[in-house]
Parts: C-alpha cells; structure tokens; sequence
C-alpha cells in the first residue's frame, strides 16, 4: 500500500506489531490465529455515548433489552453466539462460527435462545470475505435487535453480550477505541477482513457473531476476534460493523451470496482537528490513507493524499458513504470518481475490482 509521506503518521499509529489475532469461536471450535492486526484510523469525533459520559449505571437497561435477541450457537466442534436479525428466526451470526474446520459451512446448527429453549436451524448462507452468516431458526415471533446504520465514534460506550466459554448471557461492557482496523490475510481468512471497529471490552472465545451494542440499545457490530493476553495485548477486540453485517446478510437472503466491489483504498473522515492542520477547506469527503498497489484506484491515477468528494455521480461526505457508494455497484462497473487534489479538482474513470 502506498501512503502520503507526511499525512499518514498524524492520523494513523505508523507501527507493525507482530502480536497474534485470535477468533472467538469456544474453545472446542476452530479459530482465527496467528494473524496480525496492522495499525488502522482513529474516527472523527462527536458526541460520544462514552462510560463516562453515560454512566456504566446504563448497562443493565441496556442489557434487558437487548439480551433477549442474544443466543448461543452450538455445532459439532465448537460453540458462538447470534443475533436475531428477524422475527421470522433469521439470525446474523460469524461465518466461522458455522463452518468446520476445513471451512465448509454446515448444513444446520442448534441455536439455544435466552429462554433456555434449544431448536435447529438451518444455514442459509455464508459470506468468508466479511466473515458474515445468516441462518434460520426453526422459531417465529422472535424479538429483533435493532442494527444501527451509522457508524460509532471513538470513546462510545459498547456493551459485548454472548456465550465466551459456553456461559451464555455474559455482558461486558467498553468504548469503541478506534474504526478501519484491518485483519490481514490468514489461513482462517485467506483475504483478510477490512474496517473493523476496535474496542477495549472484554472478548472471549465463544463471543464470536454475539451482538456489540451502544448506549442507544443499538447492535453496532458482531463480535469478531481478539488479540490474546499471550501476545502481550490488554483489551483489544475486533468487531464486524452492522452496516456491513446487514448489507451483507441482505445480499445472502436474497441472493445466497454478497458481492465485493474494490475499489483498492483505506480512507477516513476527516476530522476538525485534520482539516485545520493540513488547511482543508471542508471536513466533507472521504479522505484517502492508503492505495493499493497495482489495484484500481492507483491504476486510474488516485493518490494518497486526496479526497474523494463524488463517486459514481454520488456526493461524498464520510467514508461511510463511500463505502456504500462502493458496494452499490458492481465488480468490474467503471465509474467516475472525482476528487480534490490540493487547490485542484480531478476526475477519474476506475474500473473496480473483485474482493469476492
């Protein structure tokens, strides 16, 4: 990846830790290891629902209502966690805790519900890339979580509820510690996973697809991995974005596969604090960290440095609204990206690639 010689070191951690990532599927099940976690983006700020903020007194409301879209996942080498994402029994989960060892998804699962109550469920769909799950309990009138569609800022409270070590209805609570990680590729995950939120609670093996929740009761994301206390990491956990988990568990039901547009950047917002160092006259767009090398953006010409202010005819103000500019399209559609490059302004035909 290429990076702006002197932008990057201001806004991202420039180090390589040699640490192992651990997935939290239960300890009889296979998981993610021996993989790191490059540095990622710490995100813009706002008015965080953070612990001290909000009061860790909020928790327990917090967890009335959303444990019981909470349940545990049990299969034939290990156990995780879901959550209902409909009424009707369809439930998000990760793609890991349903697949064995040769990662092959199963057939069907059991599912044990805050109740108590144990029935099958089938897996609908499996998507390796997000590392996302969608599978269909034999159950209806379930109570949904409600995911939210934005994304969370740094020092917001989380609230991780699951199964760690098959104890189900566990709660541990956190902030959010940065956004854009990214997990690079591993056996477990050939290509690696991008734009993961970092937090500091507490998140352990059977944890995996359980639900991270904000102040609002809001499920901010699935609970993806962790850096274990062996690599000398203290609380550093990885989590799946709802706004990834929904856009792609929507594309498994409705097509029993999620396509993966690349257009081959990290990006970030652009913060107040960005802005006024580097004398930007706007804190819209998405600005661009890094390019990968030989990948679509630097085959059009697409700089670190620059900001990507349209995309496909769409304004650009938060990467959050170029990331679902991105997936709006198709692998291989060419569009029209313009961006601000210093004083100027500069389009770009980029055809995109295939991250499926």
């Amino acid at each position: 990846m290429r990076q702006p010689p002197r932008l990057v070191p201001v806004i991202v951690l420039a180090c390589t830790l040699g640490l192992g990532l651990s997935g939290c599927t239960g300890s009889s099940g296979a998981s993610p290891s021996s993989t790191a976690a490059p540095p990622g983006s710490p995100a813009a700020p706002g008015s965080p629902s953070s612990v001290a903020a909000q009061g860790l007194p909020a928790v327990p409301g917090i967890v009335k209502e959303v444990e019981p879209s909470v349940v545990t996942i049990r299969t034939a080498i290990g156990l995780g966690s879901g959550v209902v994402y409909r009424a009707d029994g369809t439930i998000v989960t990760d793609a890991h805790v349903v697949e064995d060892q040769q990662k092959q998804p199963y057939k069907s699962v059991q599912v044990q519900f805050a109740d108590g109550s144990e029935v099958a469920a089938d897996v609908v769909g499996v998507d390796d890339v997000s590392d996302v799950a969608v599978i269909k309990a034999q159950r209806s009138n379930l109570p949904a979580a409600t995911f939210s569609s934005s994304v969370p800022v740094v020092g917001e409270l989380t609230v991780v509820l699951g199964s760690p070590l098959g104890l189900a209805e566990t709660v541990t609570a956190g902030i959010v510690s940065a956004l854009h990680r990214n997990m690079p590729a591993s056996k477990e995950s050939p290509k690696g996973i991008t734009d993961l939120i970092q937090t500091d609670a507490p998140i352990s093996p059977g944890n995996s697809g359980g639900a991270v929740v904000n102040g609002n009761g809001e499920v901010i994301g699935l609970s993806e991995a962790y850096l274990p206390p062996s690599s000398g990491a203290v609380a550093i956990g990885f989590v799946t974005p709802a706004t990834t988990v929904t856009d792609v568990a929507d594309e498994l039901l409705k097509n029993g596969k999620a396509k993966h547009p690349s257009l081959g950047v990290v990006p970030t917002d652009i913060t107040a604090q960005v802005a006024q160092r580097f004398n930007l006259p706007t804190t819209d767009g998405a600005l661009i960290l890094q390019v990968a090398t030989g990948g679509p953006a630097e085959k059009a010409g697409i700089n670190p440095g620059d900001i990507i202010t349209t995309f496909a005819g769409k304004q650009i103000k938060t990467t959050l609204d170029l990331i679902a500019a991105i997936r709006g399209q198709e692998p291989g559609a060419t569009v029209d990206i313009t961006v601000r490059r210093g004083p100027d302004t500069k389009t770009f035909q980029v055809t995109l690639g295939n991250n499926g």
